[in-house]
């Protein structure tokens, strides 16, 4: 992490919401010695990309004030150990276990996904189907997006993969996930980039089953 005289204006607003919790406006603008106008800017840019939300407090006296505090995704700026804490656990399950169970761990997050997102899918054509796996996905925090191509295919784009330090070492989550998305869409699904792999997304595409 930075020093805080290292930061740029939008680092220390981030920084100082992560060690307030909440602040106005003003408090910000007396704090960092900079404009209203300039501040308002760098919140709204702020809460634009989703990094902090406002709301409204009142105080015990007078009009409400807005109140500024991170999202979760605000806090993600800031570091954490929670992916090479798993890459640890797992390494040590696979030595002390064997693969096998590694195996089996990710197959039974598979199952339970797949469990979760079938009630979902009911009674709706491929279409739908695809929206709602999207809809999903971008819920878990993957950014992502469905389309359709001129040929009738269907896309669905993931920008973010919040695993992605896990799946670049341990390619059973991939292998899931292409296998989850194929039962719940009950579709032909082929991935065409993948993050874990050093792609900047990952593509899928969808077709009708074979033989439908």
């Amino acid at each position: 992490m930075k020093r805080e005289d290292e930061m740029t204006t939008r680092e220390r607003i981030l920084f100082m919401l992560k060690r307030q919790g909440t602040l106005t406006a003003r408090e910000i603008t007396a704090e960092l010695g900079l404009t209203g106008m300039a501040i308002r800017r760098h919140l709204t840019s702020l809460e634009q990309e989703g990094l902090i939300e406002v709301h409204e407090a009142r105080a015990t006296a007078g009009r409400p004030s807005s109140v500024y505090h991170l999202t979760g995704l605000g806090d993600n700026f800031f570091p954490k150990s929670y992916p090479s804490l798993t890459l640890e656990l797992l390494e040590e399950l696979s030595e002390s276990a064997g693969s096998g169970v590694v195996d089996t761990l990710f197959e039974s997050r598979r199952d339970k996904l797949l469990r979760n997102g079938l009630p979902q899918m009911e009674g709706q054509d491929l279409a739908g189907r695809v929206e709602e796996l999207a809809r999903i996905q971008n819920n878990n925090g993957y950014m992502a997006d469905a389309s359709q191509e001129d040929d009738g295919t269907y896309v669905i784009t993931e920008l973010n993969c919040p695993i992605v330090q896990v799946a670049s070492v341990y390619k059973q989550a991939c292998r899931c996930e292409l296998e989850l998305f194929r039962s719940l869409l009950k579709a032909d699904v082929e991935r065409t980039e993948c993050y874990a792999d050093g792609g900047k997304k990952c593509t899928y595409q969808i077709r009708e089953a074979s033989g439908n």
